[in-house]
């Protein structure tokens, strides 16, 4: 791997395992719950200790990351839009590379009428990702006319393989419902696979056990975002989802942190 890769992939994994906090909803869907003021919540997220946050560029200008592993978000689309799932790339590497980023990140929606752009927006990315040694993030989801099930191994196992194909260096998707299935996931894409945290969850535990299951498949860590950030205690939330991927912690003794046991 390239050597600048390397170095980057190190400041957002530890031995092979990560915990990233995606906050780039602000651009498709505004200030929600939890994001309005972003200073705070990277604050509490430190405090929790995780590996990486995803933002868009302009908010990488405006806050003190303190550590963490900066993630910057190339792919843009809004809840207005009439193919919100059409996503464009509005940041460069470059910009990304000014703004000190550690990866970049790119959202491909597989099955959607517009997936021919994205997946031409994703194989320039990924050359431009190894020219200059900037890993690469894919949110690799399955969302189309032709997706029943978002969550079907099929359409996961192949999303999956497809970021690595085009040139990803990690590939975020749906977690498949169960070890036995996320294992074929993980085991037939060549880079390392992360687990997203979908719609806010209705438990805390339901997410944790989400968690658990997809490490125990092989999986190298998480992607999650509105069960962190609109958690009720953020920086709890961190600790208990870093004590599942770093410590070896089972789902009880990650509630034991967040005081729900």
């Amino acid at each position: 791997m390239n050597v600048g890769k390397e170095r980057r992939l190190k400041r957002i994994f530890l031995n092979g395992k990560t915990v990233i906090i995606p906050m780039d909803h602000g651009v498709t869907s505004g200030p929600i719950k939890g994001l309005t003021n972003m200073q705070d919540i990277v604050d509490k997220l430190v405090l929790g200790g995780a590996n990486g946050i995803v933002v868009h560029k302009g908010i990488a200008k405006t806050i003190d990351t303190k550590g963490l592993g900066l993630i910057i978000h190339l792919s843009a689309s809004t809840k207005y839009s009439l193919n919100p799932n059409r996503k464009v790339i509005v940041c460069s590497i470059e910009e990304a590379i000014r703004l000190g980023a550690d990866a970049i990140s790119v959202h491909i929606n597989v099955g959607d009428e517009k997936e021919p752009e994205m997946l031409e927006s994703l194989g320039k990315i990924a050359d431009e990702c190894d020219r200059f040694g900037m890993p690469l993030l894919a949110m690799m989801y399955p969302r189309g006319a032709k997706i029943s099930n978002e969550h079907d191994f099929e359409a996961v196992a192949h999303a999956a393989r497809l970021g690595a194909e085009l040139g990803a260096d990690i590939i975020k998707t749906n977690y498949t419902g169960s070890v036995e299935t996320f294992k074929k996931v993980v085991e037939s894409c060549p880079v390392p696979v992360v687990v997203a945290g979908g719609p806010k969850a209705e438990t805390t535990r339901e997410v944790l056990q989400m968690v658990y299951d997809s490490l125990k498949a092989g999986g190298a860590g998480v992607s999650i975002g509105r069960n962190v950030f609109q958690h009720e205690n953020p920086s709890a939330m961190t600790k208990a989802l870093v004590a599942i991927v770093h410590k070896g912690a089972s789902v009880d003794e990650a509630l034991k942190i967040l005081g729900e046991v």
